[in-house]
C-alpha cells in the first residue's frame, strides 16, 4: 500500500529557513519512481492531530534554522491568533538587526523524503487552490524535514512563478499524491528538491 507522507502546517506561526540553490542540473529530470494517483487511503489525517504535532516543533526547533539562514536575526515571533496574517499563510515574523522583517509559512515533513510536496489543491472536489498556487501574504515558505533538521527556504513569488512555468510537466513526470483529511482530500505533486530549486532560481530571471 502506498504511504502518504505527512506535511504539517502550523496554523499560525511564521518561520524562515536556509535556502541554498542546488548545483545546476537539467530540468528534464527522469524520475526514479513515478508517484501514481491513488484512490484508497491508509489513514485519514485529522487537523487536531496535525496541529498538535506541528505545535511540538517550537522555537527550540526553528530558531537554530533561522539563525543559520539569517545571522543577524533578532527575533522570531509566532503568529498564533486568527486574522489576516494567519489566513494569508503567515506563521512567523522574523526581524533582523537592520529592522528588515520577513514573514514565513512553516511546513514540517516528518520523514526525510528527497522531494518537496507542492500542494496543488487544498480541497480537490471544491478546487480550492493549494499553497503553491494561491495568493499568499508570506515572503517565504520554510519547508523543513524534521529528522534531519534541514529546511528548504523558498521565496514565494519565485516558487509560484516556477510552478506556473513547470507545474503541468511536473505532474506528468512525478504524478500526484492525495491525502485524505476529514471531509476533504488534498492533492500534491512530489518534485525532487534539486529540480525545484533550479526552477526557482531560473524563475528569478525575467526577460
Amino acid at each position: 500500500m502506498t504511504r502518504t507522507p505527512t506535511i504539517l502546517r502550523r496554523p499560525t506561526t511564521l518561520s524562515t529557513a536556509t535556502w541554498e540553490p542546488a548545483s545546476p542540473r537539467p530540468l528534464t529530470h527522469k524520475p526514479v519512481a513515478r508517484h501514481t494517483r491513488v484512490t484508497g487511503f491508509s489513514r485519514v489525517h485529522r487537523f487536531e492531530d496535525s496541529h498538535a504535532l506541528a505545535a511540538s516543533y517550537g522555537p527550540d526547533y526553528w530558531l537554530p534554522i533561522y539563525r543559520r539562514a539569517f545571522p543577524t536575526l533578532m527575533s522570531a515571533v509566532a503568529v498564533e491568533q486568527d486574522g489576516w496574517a494567519q489566513r494569508g499563510g503567515i506563521d512567523r515574523l522574523l526581524t533582523l538587526a537592520c529592522g528588515r522583517t520577513y514573514t514565513v509559512d512553516e511546513k514540517i515533513r516528518t520523514e526525510d523524503w528527497p522531494d518537496v510536496l507542492l500542494e496543488r489543491w487544498s480541497d480537490e472536489v471544491r478546487k480550492s487552490p493549494g499553497w503553491v498556487q494561491k495568493p499568499l501574504a508570506a515572503d517565504f515558505i520554510a519547508y523543513a524535514h524534521a529528522p534531519a533538521a534541514t529546511c528548504v527556504l523558498m521565496p514565494v513569488p519565485a516558487l509560484q512563478r516556477a510552478w506556473r512555468q513547470h507545474g503541468r510537466s511536473w505532474i506528468g513526470l512525478y504524478g500526484l499524491r492525495r491525502a485524505q483529511n476529514a471531509g476533504y482530500t488534498s492533492v500534491s505533486v512530489p518534485v525532487p528538491r534539486g529540480v525545484l530549486m533550479q526552477a526557482i532560481v531560473e524563475a528569478m530571471f525575467v526577460s
